[in-house]
């Protein structure tokens, strides 16, 4: 087991048996036979391993997805749909770490200060962000593809804060999950299923598209 593995495997071990993350550094390398300075190596802090935890399911779901060969002739509507349906999956494996992890996320926020929220380097954002990175990546280049297929429609000011959108969907998903107690997690199925065909539905051409474009060229032709 390579150290990345094993360190992550007994901080995962830890929190889930003792319900809170180890007193130190110090304790923890310790306790895995460890120096400090091998874990430093590795890890600046306890966020920074849940950090990549949440990343590590990210990329185990995404290339779960793209090794799947029908994967590719899919829409990017149905695309994304399966890079969701098979996150959840990943997370199911690991229920017990991303409930706890989460709850924390969400404790930090309700206790923050107004101004500590509005700081970007807030423990939540250190420990959902290079998941969401990450995650930018991914959806700007189902939103390119989207484009060219015109599943997506280009709007002024309004394309740049799809990828915005997209995520915010994403935090929706990941707190529906979290608290559905539906049999298998069934319902969690259906809010994939519903608010990425009403994204689609928004950032895709609309009846208001072509009711602009003819308002355009009437202007334009007067």
């Amino acid at each position: 087991m390579e150290k990345l593995e094993k360190i992550r495997k007994a901080y995962t071990d830890y929190v889930l048996e003792n319900g809170t993350p180890p007193p130190s550094v110090f304790q923890f390398a310790k306790k895995l036979k460890i120096s400090e300075a091998d874990f430093y190596q590795e890890y600046t802090s306890f966020e920074s391993i849940e950090a990549d935890i949440w990343l590590t399911f990210f990329k185990q779901a995404l290339q779960n997805i793209e090794t799947d060969p029908i994967y590719q002739t899919y829409s990017v509507r149905e695309k994304l749909l399966a890079f969701y349906y098979t996150w959840i999956e990943v997370l199911k494996s690991q229920r017990s770490f991303a409930v706890f992890s989460y709850n924390r996320i969400r404790q930090s926020q309700v206790q923050a200060s107004p101004m500590a929220k509005a700081r970007m380097g807030t423990q939540s954002s250190r420990i959902l962000q290079p998941f969401k990175e990450s995650y930018y990546d991914f959806v700007r280049d189902l939103l390119a593809e989207g484009r060219e297929s015109k599943e997506v429609e280009p709007r002024p000011l309004l394309s740049d804060r799809y990828a915005d959108g997209l995520w915010t969907q994403t935090l929706f998903i990941l707190h529906f999950w979290i608290n559905d107690v539906s049999k298998n997690f069934e319902k969690t199925d259906t809010a994939i299923e519903k608010s990425v065909n009403t994204a689609f539905d928004l950032i895709g051409r609309s009846p208001l598209d072509s009711l602009f474009d003819l308002a355009k060229f009437i202007f334009q032709n007067k």
